[in-house]
């Protein structure tokens, strides 16, 4: 009777989250979704006329502008998620220029990570796409080679880059996360200021 054994149950931890009190900010969501709209019309309307202007040189280089331009902006996201307030506290104290800016940003992080990253990093992915095919069809009206081949070559090149750009991004993003988001904080006081 003496031999029965006692089962441990692991202990119950509780998590604690510092959204989890906040409330889902449904206005943010229907908004930022109209501009996301707006702004994948123009540009990638933009995109496409550039595209036709520009010879295929040109139009490879925009390609990878546009690219990196989303690889950019996921870097950035990455960092004010990534971000810590408290340094920037005694910068703010100190009246350091940006550092209350700073706190904004990693107390909107949500709002900001979405913007940086779903809004312009996603439209970029999807401009990408659209550019590598308007490259297809000048190449195919240059007369120059076979567009399947063209076509899946390209867009292996282009996840590629942008898949390794992103991987190297994060990891920039996650070791210097409060000076990026610093360097962002002064230039939001420069256009505030404007």
């Amino acid at each position: 009777m003496g031999n029965k054994k006692q089962v441990k149950h692991p202990p119950r931890v509780k998590f604690r989250n510092m959204y989890t009190h906040k409330k889902i900010n449904y206005k943010w969501v229907v908004t930022i979704t109209i501009i996301t709209f707006f702004m994948a019309i123009i540009l990638g309307y933009a995109s496409l006329v550039l595209m036709n202007k520009v010879s295929l040189l040109g139009a490879i280089l925009l390609l990878l502008v546009i690219v990196f331009m989303g690889v950019f902006f996921d870097l950035l996201g990455i960092a004010v998620t990534a971000a810590d307030e408290t340094p920037f506290h005694s910068m703010a104290a100190g009246r350091v220029q940006g550092a209350k800016e700073s706190v904004m940003i990693i107390r909107n992080a949500g709002a900001v990570a979405n913007f940086f990253n779903d809004v312009i990093g996603d439209i970029a992915g999807i401009i990408s796409g659209s550019a590598s095919s308007a490259i297809i069809i000048k190449m195919n009206i240059d007369g120059t080679g076979n567009a399947t081949l063209l076509s899946i070559i390209l867009t292996a090149i282009i996840a590629g880059i942008t898949v390794g750009g992103k991987a190297i991004g994060k990891e920039l993003a996650l070791r210097h996360a409060n000076y990026i988001v610093y360097q962002i904080g002064k230039i939001l006081t420069v256009v505030r200021k404007k």
